[in-house]
């Protein structure tokens, strides 16, 4: 027996407490409520359940589940934190739609219960005498007429073989053969003879659960004549089986003419009777081929085929078996599935998770792949990082992951659970950084919001706040940084107020800040506060045994996005992946990876050679002739290198060294410019220095 606790005592915590008191597997140990008056709280009391304001005083308590049905995610998330390992913890709202579905899965079996005491009534009522034996040639049924014919109680029936009431009966050889015996004479131990039909009866699987017999006493033939050809009572029972069923139905004749459909056949397709009835079985099918016309044609039937029905094209998953009787086709019967609910349902969800996801960290440690000396160092750095509240400096060349350990840092933190937002301090104007990053009064400047706005440190008030490219800020917001991070509180624009934060920064850098600090570019005060706890992130090419790592990882990621299975790297193109420099990091890694995955065939699943771009080997030789082309003094991809350095170092140049207005002019990236700066080892020292 399972122990529950219900947190939260208000309608669906009622409900729920309803629901489970009916269940011999599960005892509600107690039920809490911040709200004495909880409805659900004095129903717990009149079933003698304990209550409480706290679900804390109950959670180690020896709890199986947890069923959190306030609905406040907060309280769901403490919950899920305090539990212990093996306590399950189910969501309000998934747990009131399973009690919602158990709910109409009783009143299902209620009405299963009424049509079965309908269908005895019926069976009861008709003339003909009915016997059902089950799989062991024991009576399971019998119907008043055949009281009557056989001239015994139901009572004395029930429960005995066959062959002990009506010794000459041929039922358990239907059993055996599973063949149908139509209009056998059969003379009774009362004298009575009978004119009956023997038909077994086969479930799932093809295996026979039972048999029946449906018998007359043959003083009556006419009457029996008149009954059986009565097709119209056959037909009308049919109709009202096919009616009951919420599952779309229709049934086409041999020909793939349309006999019958039910009303969620009509739901679902948006076709009515008049559209479906006597005309071909295809008038339905938007996309995707007809069911039916298959199965008449194969005589077998089809189960999970996807395709598009009606005029709205509705998503449905069909099932369509062949009626097949004394070996002759008569027609088939389908039953179509709607799943286009399904997958709004799963989009919605997905979207929810995107937009939860945009406030909050989307990493952890075990997201960061590598096990050589140096990612271990760093991964252990961090670690001691997130147990602390000091500030984190970030430090590694653009693309080896240091968003990544940002986000890691603040989800191993106790600042978890709340708001983790990211800043690139490179990427917003320097009018606006200061404003975006610490709010504005109403009516600071022109355009300003009504009644002001909160900053982003404001925002990550109790979280952290992530500030990448930390050595592109000026030097004024440089100041107003140091204050940040010395009183712990922040002046909004246009505002004299202070207002206090509680903010864990986390920043992050590939500049040389040593060498900022000399050229009087980055404040040193700001340097010492910020860099209690410095974390370098080695770039790709010094931990070169963590590229399978990586490689692996990359695949099993870019499989899920791009619908591929590709498997492995073969022995050649890794070789050639672990020769090359890797200048952009993993982030570049990544790049070859899903370009090579792009050009692959849909049936490739192994990474060759012929599928990777050309990668220049970091130990060769430059500046060699190549067996494909003349010797010219140099080759191509250095002759383009020498251009683009010229043109970078003239624009950074006439550009005053603003790094902003350099990527803007040159129609590239911020992140790419200082990657191709870094590359070519042009700074603003240096090429002074040279002009």
């Amino acid at each position: 027996m399972k122990r529950v606790l219900i947190v939260g005592a208000g309608k669906g915590g009622t409900a729920l407490l309803k629901l489970l008191k009916k269940m011999d597997r599960m005892l509600v140990v107690a039920v809490t409520d911040i709200d004495p008056n909880a409805p659900g709280i004095a129903l717990a009391e009149s079933y003698g359940i304990s209550t409480d304001r706290q679900w804390q005083d109950w959670i180690h308590r020896d709890i199986d589940i947890v069923i959190e049905a306030t609905g406040d995610e907060h309280v769901f998330n403490e919950i899920r934190e305090t539990r212990k390992r093996s306590t399950v913890v189910i969501p309000g709202s998934v747990a009131y739609v399973t009690a919602e579905l158990l709910d109409e899965k009783e009143t299902l079996v209620q009405k299963l219960k009424q049509q079965t005491e309908n269908q005895h009534l019926i069976l009861n009522s008709i003339h003909d005498g009915m016997i059902v034996i089950d799989e062991e040639g024991k009576i399971s049924f019998i119907n008043r007429s055949a009281e009557r014919i056989v001239g015994m109680r139901r009572s004395s029936m029930i429960g005995e073989p066959i062959n002990e009431i009506i010794p000459d009966s041929r039922l358990p050889q239907v059993l055996a053969s599973r063949e149908e015996e139509v209009n056998q004479k059969l003379a009774l131990g009362n004298g009575k003879k009978v004119v009956t039909t023997r038909i077994p009866m086969i479930g799932q699987n093809q295996r026979v659960i039972g048999a029946f017999a449906v018998f007359k006493d043959i003083t009556e033939v006419v009457n029996l004549a008149e009954e059986i050809t009565d097709l119209k009572e056959v037909k009308t029972m049919l109709e009202a089986i096919i009616h009951s069923s919420d599952e779309a139905i229709s049934v086409v004749d041999e020909n793939g003419s349309g006999l019958m459909i039910n009303p969620a056949y009509t739901r679902i397709t948006g076709l009515s009777e008049e559209e479906i009835v006597g005309k071909p079985a295809t008038v339905d099918i938007s996309e995707g081929e007809s069911m039916h016309m298959k199965v008449l044609r194969t005589r077998r039937p089809v189960r999970g085929v996807r395709m598009k029905v009606g005029p709205s094209k509705k998503d449905v998953l069909v099932n369509v078996a062949p009626v097949i009787v004394d070996g002759k086709l008569k027609g088939s019967v389908g039953v179509l599935h709607d799943v286009s609910e399904i997958q709004a349902l799963t989009s919605e969800l997905k979207r929810a998770r995107q937009i939860i996801r945009s406030l909050e960290a989307k990493y952890t440690f075990d997201d960061i792949i590598g096990d050589s000396q140096e990612m271990t160092l760093a991964l252990e750095q961090a670690k001691v990082g997130a147990r602390t509240p000091a500030s984190v400096l970030l430090r590694g060349e653009s693309g080896t992951g240091k968003e990544l350990f940002a986000h890691a840092i603040h989800n191993e933190s106790k600042r978890r659970h709340n708001k983790f937002i990211r800043v690139n301090c490179a990427a917003i104007a320097e009018s606006l950084l200061e404003s975006e990053l610490f709010g504005y009064e109403d009516g600071a400047f022109s355009g300003a919001k009504r009644g002001g706005k909160k900053g982003l440190f404001e925002e990550a008030n109790h979280g952290s706040i992530f500030l990448d490219e930390i050595g592109e800020l000026t030097l004024p917001m440089q100041a107003k940084l140091l204050r940040v991070l010395q009183e712990n509180e922040i002046i909004r624009v246009g505002g004299t107020k202070p207002v206090h934060v509680d903010v864990r920064v986390i920043a992050a850098t590939n500049v040389n800040l040593e060498k900022a600090i000399m050229n009087k570019n980055f404040r040193e005060d700001l340097y010492y506060r910020l860099n209690r706890l410095p974390i370098y992130i080695p770039p790709l090419r010094e931990r070169i045994e963590d590229v399978q790592l990586l490689t692996d990882h990359l695949i099993q990621k870019l499989n899920e996005d791009y619908g591929r299975h590709v498997t492995s790297v073969d022995e050649e193109a890794f070789r050639i992946l672990k020769e090359y420099d890797w200048p952009g990091n993993v982030r570049e890694l990544e790049n070859i990876i899903g370009r090579a995955m792009i050009y692959m065939e849909n049936m490739e699943d192994t990474i060759k050679v012929e599928h990777l771009p050309r990668l220049k080997k970091a130990t060769a030789e430059s500046g060699g002739p190549t067996e494909n082309a003349p010797w010219l003094g140099e080759t191509l991809q250095e002759a383009v290198d020498e251009y683009e350095k010229s043109l970078l170092a003239d624009a950074y140049r006439s550009h005053d060294f603003n790094k902003t207005k350099t990527a803007k002019a040159l129609g590239i990236s911020i992140r790419n410019l200082y990657y191709k700066l870094e590359k070519y080892q042009l700074d603003k020292n240096s090429m002074q220095n040279f002009s």
